[in-house]
């Protein structure tokens, strides 16, 4: 049993002939067969057992029975286009059989279209067809069951779908011809089972149930021997009541038209629905799963999208800030050496800073690459205090251009922390170059607060804060969105690029609200244990 599932490929994966049935759908069968059981034992126990017989019935019927036996066969031809199992095949074939059986079962059964006599035919004409009908599609189950280890691609089944459909209708039509012709033809050769257009004869049992009985309890064992999906267990209940079919039938009376009598061709229309509304159901479900795998591709395109300009805004973003102080720094030293006695070491100066900036830019497309890599990036230990520093001096210029005082706070001694020293230099670097443009359009005091001190969990705190505008009250909870921003020509990426480069590092990036104003950010790194 597990090399033939492990034989079953994807496609057949999402058909009710391949997907085993789970534990509510074996739940819900057991329900549904003893339930409709006790309810035909209910209607027997209250009935009286008279013959009622409704003009029309057998018209409306047989016209449902139809109805749901071709849906359900056109059904069954088309997953076998798609999976091409000899037993779908089968099955299908079976719900053609019994459509078209219940056509010559209605034109000889008295009073469908007559007055008390059939429309062709004898008296035992329509149990001739009842019976080929019940124990027919029992031996079209028992094909289903035997064929069903047979494997599409042997070299029997290698005709083409349409000529496999033909064959096994004309060989299904002439099997019906050939039964017609038998309870039309030759009437008298049939089991003398009914005794008037009502009652039946006491060789009912016998000539009804030793072959529908029989046939159809084979079909339910080898359907049990063989089950593994879930059209095997709704074919197993359909053949549970075609088992019962003749019991419920004879008794308690033994005749056409009782309560009992039209209970069981309730059963029997219940039955025609069973295989159809299964099918129904896998209809519904492969259009939903469709549905969800359209709209998780256009998703993932949607978020490619979003990751490639995501990229784009990233890299323009932190590039920038290398790419402006080596912009500074080379015009400096252009006008170093452009005076009437050019300043030699000054513009010398000058270009050893423009090379460290170009150094650090690499370092930084180095380390947005590394951001989208799945292997462990390389951390070193080092000193917070001494990259807080540095990171100030990169940015001396532009305190010095809009005078802003710097108020360094590190606290003496602090451990050592472990990280990408790159990238948490732009984290820094990110927060101070916030806190600059906060302030450079505000009047008033301007003044950077940079600090660090240890946390009482043993982690380092390093805090960045001005007395710009501050943070709205409204804004507070977007300020680490993606593409918000708060600045006219901002890009709104620092903020989120931030806070991932700390949950990489199992840090965090909190905003602190300040009462008298301005911002403050705090991010705590682990210490080197």
């Amino acid at each position: 049993m597990a090399a033939e599932h492990a034989n079953i490929s994807e496609e057949e994966l999402i058909f009710a002939s391949s997907l085993s049935p789970g534990r509510v759908q074996k739940r819900a069968a057991l329900l549904i067969a003893f339930g409709i059981l006790a309810a035909f034992f209910i209607i027997i126990s209250l009935s009286n057992n008279e013959q009622r017989p409704f003009p029309g019935f057998i018209l409306v019927f047989v016209s449902s029975m139809l109805v749901c036996d071709f849906i359900t066969a056109i059904l069954l031809f088309s997953q076998y286009s798609i999976l091409r199992s000899p037993a779908i095949l089968v099955v299908a074939n079976g719900y053609v059989f019994t459509a078209l059986i219940l056509i010559g079962w209605t034109l000889t059964f008295p009073g469908s279209l007559l007055p008390d006599r059939p429309y062709i035919g004898a008296l035992q004409s329509a149990s001739g067809f009842y019976i080929a009908w019940r124990s027919g599609f029992a031996a079209f189950v028992i094909g289903y069951a035997l064929s069903k280890d047979a494997h599409p691609t042997a070299p029997r089944w290698t005709i083409s779908v349409r000529s496999a459909v033909a064959v096994s209708l004309l060989l299904t039509v002439a099997v019906v011809g050939l039964i017609s012709l038998l309870c039309l033809e030759y009437e008298p050769l049939l089991p003398h089972i009914m005794e008037d257009s009502l009652h039946y004869s006491p060789a009912y049992p016998y000539a009804v149930g030793i072959p529908n009985c029989s046939l159809s309890i084979i079909a339910l064992a080898l359907l049990w021997i063989r089950r593994r999906s879930t059209l095997d267990l709704w074919l197993m209940v359909v053949m549970f009541f075609y088992a019962m079919d003749m019991p419920l039938s004879y008794f308690p009376s033994p005749g056409r038209f009782t309560d009992g009598w039209y209970a069981v061709r309730f059963i029997t229309f219940l039955t025609s629905i069973i295989i159809l509304v299964l099918l129904l159901y896998e209809i519904s479900s492969m259009y939903g799963r469709l549905l969800s795998a359209v709209f998780a591709q256009r998703r993932e395109r949607e978020a490619r999208l979003v990751t490639r300009d995501a990229v784009a805004a990233i890299i323009s973003h932190e590039i920038k800030q290398p790419l402006s102080a080596m912009i500074t720094r080379a015009e400096t030293s252009l006008r170093w050496l452009d005076r009437p006695v050019p300043d030699i070491e000054k513009a010398k100066a000058e270009l050893k800073h423009v090379a460290a900036d170009g150094y650090r830019a690499g370092a930084v497309i180095e380390s947005i690459r590394a951001n989208f890599k799945k292997d462990a990036r390389i951390r070193t230990s080092f000193n917070i205090n001494d990259l807080i520093a540095e990171t100030i001096s990169l940015v001396r210029a532009d305190l010095q251009r809009h005078r802003i005082q710097v108020e360094a706070e590190p606290q003496a001694e602090l451990p050592q922390v472990m990280g990408d020293r790159i990238q948490l230099q732009q984290v820094l670097l990110n927060l101070i170059t916030n806190a600059i443009d906060a302030m450079a359009v505000k009047d008033g005091p301007r003044i950077l607060a940079v600090s660090s001190r240890i946390r009482n969990d043993g982690g380092v705190v390093v805090s960045v804060a001005d007395t710009g505008h501050g943070i709205g009250a409204h804004d507070i909870d977007r300020l680490f969105n993606p593409l918000f921003t708060t600045k006219s020509n901002g890009m709104g990426m620092g903020l989120s690029i931030c806070r991932s480069i700390m949950e990489a590092h199992e840090g965090e990036l909190l905003a602190v609200p300040k009462a008298l104003g301005g911002a403050e950010f705090q991010f705590v790194l682990r210490t080197v244990l």
